[in-house]
């Protein structure tokens, strides 16, 4: 396993990871070799009874902390409270009076983050000219699709068998690029209470729709590990984009069958897209407040759509080792620029246990850097390839308490507890407009 382990860090390009995995090859057989070489009777029953020892050890089942985080929100989310919203808001607007009127503590913490250059901002500390210019072609393109989230409904509506339509969806949604899909039953917590962007600004939000179809779509390791450099902001922005991409179309789909839908796209939601792709089965919402999915962690992004037509739910069964790990691991907290990831275990958050982060800090820096910074994504255990040795720890993860507590420490050891950030991909120019 470790020899294995060496190969994969080498083709990872994580070069500490690697020599440390080598060393510990060549090293940890030799105890046995020389035993052996005396004694191999003894050596052999050593070996046999440490295994079984450790196989035991591993599977017993330690009683998990099933109160860690608890389900469900006792409220809707105001969307004129996130940050996305606030920073939208126009000094003298009467929006933005009447927000901080009603808001008077926000409003300090709000000028922090007015005070800096702002994302993709040419004086911000990653400031890459063609880096931002990419990024901000795609949030354009994103934009286009303002007109196509919602539209006019096929009155001659087709008769579909629901299993039939949720295996097509599903199978399609792949095709189309997603990662996964999930469907849930919505509830009120599902939704806004208010919008907070666009030319809805302070709408209660109101929708016939029962069902959600959520799914989402990776973002390239490569791109996220040089995080918080341009190079991430570059990934969401494309990601934002495939995501409203596959959302408008599914949407459009239902819609010319006869059922009404709407796709919920970045900068377009109506519903909090972590909790609908929770509860439908896609992960578990961590520490740092993002969606935690099996096999690539935070390292994606989610697209919604709603609909009228009633489809069969994916049953959402909690997955205690998540929050279990996320309990101990805190690595996002400790590489987090600005400390807006708390230690704590989760506390009483109106009337909710959960983790919060501090986003008013959060937001100042990514102002500051000119990126959505994604170092607590790109440091995040759950976010490491795909590939046999990381699914086969994903699997430990997830059904030994034992092996979480390990994997905490293995992973700081061969990655490093603060990792650097790695370097943005070569093709991407380094120079920047102010350098010249």
């Amino acid at each position: 396993m470790i020899t294995y382990a060496f190969f994969v860090f080498v083709r990872e390009k994580e070069k500490k990871a690697a020599s440390r995995a080598l060393l510990i090859a060549i090293l940890l057989p030799l105890p046995y070799f020389f035993s052996w070489y005396y004694n191999w009777e003894i050596v052999t029953i050593v070996l046999v009874a440490d295994l079984i020892l450790t196989g035991i050890l591993f599977l017993i089942p330690f009683p998990i902390d099933k109160t860690i985080t608890d389900d469900y929100p006792k409220s809707k989310i105001d969307e004129r409270d996130i940050m996305f919203s606030r920073n939208e808001l126009k000094e003298g607007s009467v929006n933005f009076e009447n927000y901080y009127s009603k808001n008077p503590d926000k409003r300090l913490l709000d000028d922090e983050f007015r005070r800096e250059p702002g994302l993709t901002a040419e004086k911000s500390i990653f400031y890459n000219q063609m880096a931002y210019a990419a990024a901000n072609s795609s949030f354009y393109a994103v934009d286009q699709f303002k007109d196509a989230v919602d539209g006019e409904v096929n009155p001659n509506q087709e008769s579909v068998s629901p299993n039939e339509m949720a295996k097509f969806i599903k199978s399609w949604s792949k095709k189309l690029g997603a990662l996964n899909t999930g469907i849930t039953e919505l509830s009120d917590y599902h939704f806004y209470s208010h919008k907070g962007r666009g030319e809805e600004y302070g709408k209660e939000v109101k929708s016939n729709h029962t069902h959600a179809i959520a799914f989402t779509v990776e973002m390239t390791q490569e791109m996220v590990d040089a995080a918080p450099q341009a190079s991430i902001v570059m990934e969401s922005g494309q990601q934002y984009l495939e995501a409203g991409r596959i959302a408008v179309q599914i949407a459009q789909f239902l819609r010319s069958l006869g059922y009404s839908a709407r796709a919920h796209i970045d900068g377009n939601y109506q519903v909090v897209c972590p909790l609908v792709a929770r509860d439908s089965g896609l992960g578990e919402i961590g520490r740092m407040g993002l969606l935690m999915t099996p096999k690539q962690g935070p390292r994606v992004r989610l697209g919604v759509v709603t609909t009228d037509f009633k489809l069969p739910s994916t049953k959402w069964e909690k997955d205690y080792s998540v929050h279990d790990f996320c309990n101990r691991c805190k690595k996002c907290a400790d590489v987090c620029p600005s400390k807006s990831i708390s230690f704590d275990e989760p506390k009483l958050i109106n009337g909710v246990k959960r983790w919060q982060i501090n986003s008013e800090s959060c937001f100042t820096y990514w102002c500051k850097a000119g990126t959505d910074c994604g170092r607590c994504m790109a440091t995040c255990p759950y976010s490491h390839p795909n590939n046999a040795l990381h699914n086969f720890i994903r699997w430990g993860i997830k059904y030994s308490q034992l092996f979480r507590i390990l994997a905490v420490h293995l992973d700081d050891f061969f990655y490093g507890r603060k990792p650097k950030s790695k370097e943005m991909p070569k093709w991407i120019p380094e120079e920047n407009k102010s350098e010249k």
